[in-house]
């Protein structure tokens, strides 16, 4: 695998055996690996194009890059970048690769939310979302109970592409539907009776009762109006959102999160509480789930109707 950074093949075959066994064996989530490659990525470039060399590395060469940053990028993605950098050189110096961590005492820029950015729905327009579904067809059908999943689960659109047709089961009197979310928990939750009726007319209709071991849902056959044995991804995902959003008139620029933040939202309109929110999202903290909470949103919007200018 030959994706180390010239200053780190530079510095010889234990610095880049380290470096691969960071991005390969110590972070597991793809994502983030993908991430933090990138910005270490980065951080490299700009050493190297200095004719720094891995082992000359200080802070204040992490502190310059870390100001340059924050004049170019958001406090969050500097903070993520160092983040990054500062777990590299963790790992190195266990490695015995470098002496010392140059990122461990630069700090990063202040940066405070107390609400996210993800734009929501209102309960009209996500049922009318649903409604507008034409479900004449597979595809339809797919659609309704990929987007109905997201509403009524909060689920994160990686663990719904995850799932198999095992991980929509009875149990009791009820369906249930398992979720394999990030760092491999598990997190299952009844399914609310407007899902369950999707998911049923989805696999009843075309997606069929498919083997356990089987992606619940799978990509379309060209413009067959059939499904393939393929796996939907993210992307496949946010593409249909996109599309069906657009063909229903919404004008919001909504994504696949945008459906975990409608139904928190509403959940809590509804008399929800912020534990359950917070357990129903697999939240390890209620801090997380009140980021999603958009209910000032409309208190702030009546209140400036007030206005009678």
């Amino acid at each position: 695998m030959d994706f180390a950074p010239l200053a780190v093949t530079r510095a010889g075959g234990r610095a880049e055996e380290r470096f691969m066994e960071f991005f390969t064996a110590a972070i597991r989530n793809r994502n983030t690996r993908s991430s933090y490659l990138r910005a270490v990525r980065q951080f490299f470039g700009w050493v190297e194009s200095r004719g720094l060399r891995l082992e000359h590395i200080r802070p204040i060469h992490v502190a310059a890059y870390v100001e340059l940053m924050c004049r170019e990028r958001s406090a969050p993605t500097v903070k993520q970048s160092l983040a990054a950098v500062r777990m590299l050189f963790d790992y190195l110096v266990v490695g015995q690769v470098v002496e010392m961590n140059p990122a461990a005492a630069v700090r990063g820029p202040s940066y405070s939310v107390k609400k996210g950015k993800t734009p929501v729905l209102d309960a009209d327009e996500a049922r009318w979302l649903l409604d507008s579904i034409d479900t004449s067809n597979i595809l339809g059908l797919r659609d309704r109970a990929v987007i109905g999943l997201m509403v009524y689960t909060f689920a994160r659109v990686g663990a719904l592409v995850a799932m198999n047709r095992e991980d929509y089961y009875p149990q009791g009197k009820r369906w249930w539907v398992r979720l394999h979310e990030k760092g491999g928990k598990r997190h299952e939750i009844p399914a609310h009776h407007r899902l369950e009726e999707f998911l049923d007319a989805y696999l009843d209709g075309g997606g069929s009762r498919v083997e356990k071991k089987h992606p619940l849902f799978r990509t379309a056959v060209g413009r067959s109006g059939h499904l393939s044995a393929n796996r939907l991804t993210r992307n496949d995902v946010y593409r249909m959102v996109k599309r069906r959003a657009a063909d229903a008139g919404i004008e919001t620029a909504i994504g696949c999160h945008t459906f975990r933040a409608t139904g928190i939202t509403n959940y809590l309109t509804n008399g929800g509480t912020l534990e359950k929110a917070q357990q129903l999202a697999n939240h390890e903290s209620a801090r997380t789930t009140k980021l999603y909470d958009r209910r000032d949103d409309k208190l702030s919007l009546d209140e400036v109707e007030r206005i009678s200018i």
